[in-house]
């Protein structure tokens, strides 16, 4: 059977038996595509250990028209996806190379890069006004800061998704994972005063602005130092897309004079780094977080150790007093 015919059944296979969703299963049609395109091989029987050793070097070695390379965990998703097919290969009786010949590339140690508390809270404080944009914009902000939310499952989220009576509410993560996040008073308040200026039907939390704009046109609005593009919005398509969302993060981070790159992830980070630093233990962090792994949220302890300090304040140079 040919290459390209296993991998639709592969994709089909993600689908429908493993119920993925269709964002993993674009990016592993993405990735797979990439490898055969470059093998140039119609059967899997060819794939081998150097073969996949010189794909190894073409990503590391890979640039796009603008000299971009690829991250190497974007390299190592590459390979996943690869490995994870052989092995839906080998189940189906094909002969190939072992998924277990795969070995990904060590990565680096991950840096965080989170909002400390000044920061944070002129982010917080930059929606000013009553208007709905800016109701919106503050509930937004406030939800990502309480939950630790990730962008698609902010984005994601329904009115009937969010319970503001008993001020918690399950969302489904990654891998179709449920779990319960908590709302701080804050962000209740902030998205109870956005709902009730809300004049839509719209079933989606977050939604564009309804104001329509001249036939295939766009114009923009200026909210103090913010530029909104508006563009003509079909009733049926109210629903706040993930790069608006990121977007508005960054125009509010400039407008708090925040220098450095803010994206609604650093928000994330910044609400495990914050519940660490008050004492927060680290398996409930990862409960919060949605991490499969525990060696996922372990990339927050290096900052978060308040105990390492003491111990350093309280040993350290005794001698040179």
């Amino acid at each position: 059977m040919q290459l390209e015919k296993l991998k639709k059944d592969y994709l089909e296979h993600l689908e429908i038996e493993k119920n993925r969703s269709q964002l993993t299963i674009q990016n592993y049609d993405h990735y797979l595509l990439r490898f055969l395109g470059w093998a140039k091989i119609d059967n899997a029987s060819a794939i081998n250990e150097p073969m996949i050793r010189e794909y190894r070097l073409y990503l590391n070695r890979f640039g796009d028209k603008f000299g971009r390379s690829l991250k190497k965990q974007t390299q190592n998703y590459h390979l996943i996806a690869i490995r994870n097919f052989l092995k839906y290969l080998a189940k189906r009786d094909v002969k190939s190379l072992a998924a277990e010949k795969i070995e990904l590339g060590k990565m680096p140690s991950r840096e965080i890069d989170f909002l400390e508390g000044d920061e944070l809270e002129r982010l917080l404080k930059a929606p000013s006004g009553d208007s709905l944009q800016t109701l919106r914009d503050r509930a937004i902000l406030e939800l990502f800061f309480s939950t630790g939310l990730r962008l698609s499952e902010l984005a994601n989220l329904n009115r009937d998704s969010v319970n503001l009576n008993k001020g918690e509410f399950s969302v489904r993560g990654k891998g179709d994972k449920i779990r319960i996040v908590f709302l701080s008073d804050a962000a209740r308040d902030a998205v109870k005063k956005y709902l009730a200026k809300r004049g839509d039907i719209d079933e989606a939390l977050f939604v564009r602005p309804t104001i329509r704009a001249p036939a295939a046109a766009t114009s923009k609005k200026h909210t103090g130092s913010i530029v909104y593009t508006i563009e003509p919005v079909r009733q049926t398509d109210l629903r706040l897309t993930p790069r608006s969302i990121e977007r508005m993060v960054k125009g509010y981070a400039a407008k708090a004079g925040i220098s450095k790159k803010v994206t609604p992830h650093q928000l994330r980070h910044s609400f495990a780094t914050d519940l660490l630093r008050n004492g927060a233990d680290i398996r409930s962090v990862q409960a919060l977080l949605g991490h499969s792994h525990i060696t996922t949220t372990q990339i927050y302890t290096h900052i978060t150790d308040k105990g390492l300090r003491e111990i350093h304040q309280k040993f350290h140079a005794k001698s040179r007093k």
